[in-house]
């Protein structure tokens, strides 16, 4: 993660300051602002697409991994209509009934709090510039990872009456995302 330097109110440098208990960034020139560094809330979607799960792999991830439909909930979006746009932008399917949440989870590695949601989906499957690969996988053959978007997929799965095998994650470089 890059560590920011300087105030965006007043371009001071910033210095690190025990607020709360805790270390904070505030500003060198005390113009009154502090970094929280809060988490960055990403949506995940567990796609089901013909009664298979649909698994896709980011351009930048190893050729091996898949994972989860994921995206960055913009300002004034629900989150469930997050899930919905990124499975439109990434796979261009479209939600065939309401997103159900599956659960909320804390991806430190990323300083992210993902909230992820099943989306029954249709239509042809057409990846966007982001993705470079997918494969649909029927539900009771699901493998998941420990940590993240995995962690929603493990949950749907159990939702379901499956127990899904858990598989070690590969080793992750800073350019990566989940």
């Amino acid at each position: 993660m890059m560590e920011l330097r300087f105030c965006p109110q007043c371009s001071a440098p910033l210095t690190d300051k025990i607020i709360d208990d805790r270390t904070r960034r505030v500003c060198s020139a005390e113009c009154g602002f502090i970094h929280y560094d809060n988490p960055t809330p990403v949506v995940a979607a567990v796609v089901e697409h013909d009664g298979l799960i649909v698994l896709a792999r980011n351009v930048g991830w190893p050729r091996t991994f898949y994972g989860l439909i994921t995206g960055f909930l913009e300002s004034k979006e629900h989150p469930a209509d997050c899930a919905v746009r990124e499975v439109k932008e990434e796979l261009d399917l479209d939600a065939t009934g309401v997103p159900q949440l599956i659960g909320v989870y804390d991806f430190a590695v990323k300083n992210q709090v993902i909230i992820g949601y099943h989306v029954p989906a249709a239509g042809t499957i057409t990846l966007n510039q982001e993705l470079d690969d997918y494969k649909r996988i029927a539900p009771e053959n699901c493998k998941v990872w420990p940590a993240g978007t995995g962690l929603a997929l493990r949950d749907w799965l159990r939702s379901r009456g499956i127990e899904p095998q858990i598989i070690e994650l590969p080793p992750r470089s800073e350019a990566q995302s989940e």
